[in-house]
């Protein structure tokens, strides 16, 4: 659920009293901070609802604990209701960036590798795999480890100082293009 202050944030009770009454603690509700992704969504950061609040909320209605990170790079914290009704988590790319631990990379059906979800562009992957004298497996794989070790998206980390420069970003791809 992405919730966005003053549109949903009334349904977070709600949608969380839902999954736990209907799936029995088999899937995992998310809860993800309304993002500035693209350029279309007409985003405002006062319609952000911290991932915090979100969980004072639900933790006024069914008792929660932190969880550890499941996996290295997880994007969501997890929460585990104490009476065992299953998790929750939430995703808090805009008021905790987590650049520096992320291992998220989409590609484009154009074949575009995007290394972040607030990219302002893509590495060609297509004109390796189909270009003049195509590539090797082994030189593919050389090729995107390259591009990984040499990222620098910080998006999420540089918002604010990107904000208070007027002219200082570039568009960004929207998350239609790329997925979510």
């Amino acid at each position: 659920m992405v919730v966005k202050r003053g549109t949903n944030d009334g349904q977070i009770v709600p949608m969380a009293r839902y999954f736990r009454d209907h799936f029995d603690g088999q899937v995992m509700l998310r809860f993800i901070e309304y993002m500035d992704v693209g350029a279309t969504n007409g985003w405002r950061m006062d319609e952000v609802l911290p991932s915090s609040e979100v969980i004072e909320r639900l933790n006024a209605h069914f008792p929660l604990e932190p969880l550890e990170a499941a996996a290295p790079g997880e994007t969501a914290e997890r929460w585990r209701y104490r009476d065992g009704a299953g998790e929750i988590g939430v995703i808090s790319s805009v008021t905790r960036a987590f650049c520096r631990d992320c291992n998220r990379a989409r590609l484009s059906t154009e074949g575009k590798l995007f290394l972040c979800l607030f990219a302002c562009h893509g590495h060609d992957l297509r004109a390796l795999l189909r270009g003049k004298g195509a590539c090797t497996d082994d030189q593919i794989r050389s090729a995107i480890g390259a591009i990984w070790q040499d990222r620098g998206d910080r998006y999420s980390e540089l918002r604010g100082a990107m904000a208070a420069e007027p002219g200082s970003g570039s568009r960004r791809v929207e998350m239609h293009y790329i997925g979510g």
